[in-house]
């Protein structure tokens, strides 16, 4: 069953309509809807974004009711709040407007019907456990613990989040190389330097050493340079995002965990590359250094 929430400004003429899911009573019984004096005023509070799309402020007075053409029940703007950011709901259009319970099943007259409700539980207590007792209590509903409701909720972020993954390790597989490639041109650049410092006596593991600490001081550099990159862009992520969808949810986080594992990794794979591509040059004779050089 489905019933219409509908908000009116009498100043601006503008109407809003909010489905609402009204399933099936938990129990059945000829229970009438509560019914509230006439002289009884709804309050309702909105949520921060439908109040600035419809212009409204705390005292502010709405036409509201179950549906488009009987809109005829007063009720003040007690409240306007920021609900919880939730990533699952970011792209939906809905907007939200709350009303105390018995004022909405008068304004539906729909008794004894609910979405869903939150159960409570003493800390220490096991929630599978609770909710295999209440499962087995009655019937008419099912009660599931929060975390097991998390989980079959964020089953599209888990997807992404592993599609990053592959994304992230076919980059790092392909930039790997690619820093190899360039750490060896580089390096075969130096040719007549190393023929020079091997002419007049220094040993190769001198040489070795001064193009590994070369290599490491340009992975150092890059490291920097990447890391200010990252925290522009996802300042530039978060910023756009937010304004685009009006919500204070982070889209892009750059931790200190993240920083360290991709300066630590950069390092790394700039020093490999750096000493794979200085032990191939040291194992050539000067001679040949030298004629390749000329």
């Amino acid at each position: 069953m489905g019933a219409c929430l509908t908000l009116r400004t009498s100043a601006h003429g503008i109407v809003l309509s909010v489905a609402l899911l009204v399933p099936a009573p938990l129990s059945v019984g000829d229970a009438q809807a509560p019914r509230l004096p006439d002289d009884a005023r709804y309050y309702v509070a909105l949520e921060r974004r439908l109040a600035a799309k419809l212009g409204l402020r705390v005292g502010d007075t709405l036409r509201i009711g179950p549906a488009v053409d009987s809109v005829t029940t007063s009720a003040v703007v007690a409240a306007i709040y920021e609900p919880r950011p939730d990533p699952s709901g970011i792209i939906r259009p809905d907007y939200v407007a709350r009303l105390h319970l018995p004022a909405l099943a008068a304004l539906l007259g729909s008794p004894d019907r609910v979405d869903r409700f939150g159960v409570a539980i003493q800390p220490g207590s096991d929630p599978r456990r609770v909710a295999a007792i209440l499962n087995q209590a009655a019937f008419g509903f099912r009660a599931f613990p929060s975390s097991e409701i998390a989980s079959k909720s964020s089953q599209t972020f888990l997807v992404v989040s592993r599609f990053h993954r592959a994304i992230a390790l076919i980059t790092i597989v392909a930039s790997a190389i690619f820093l190899l490639c360039i750490m060896l041109l580089k390096v075969e650049e130096r040719r007549s330097d190393v023929a020079v410092m091997r002419f007049i006596g220094v040993r190769r593991r001198v040489v070795f050493l001064a193009l590994v600490l070369e290599a490491s001081l340009i992975a150092l550099v890059g490291s920097a340079v990447g890391v200010a990159i990252g925290l522009a862009g996802g300042t530039a992520a978060n910023v756009y995002y937010r304004r685009l969808f009006d919500t204070p949810l982070l889209f892009s986080q750059v931790t200190p965990r993240i920083l360290l594992f991709g300066v630590a990794l950069s390092v790394a794979l700039g020093i490999g590359a750096g000493a794979l591509a200085a032990w191939r040059l040291v194992r050539i004779s000067p001679l040949m250094l030298w004629g390749r050089a000329g």
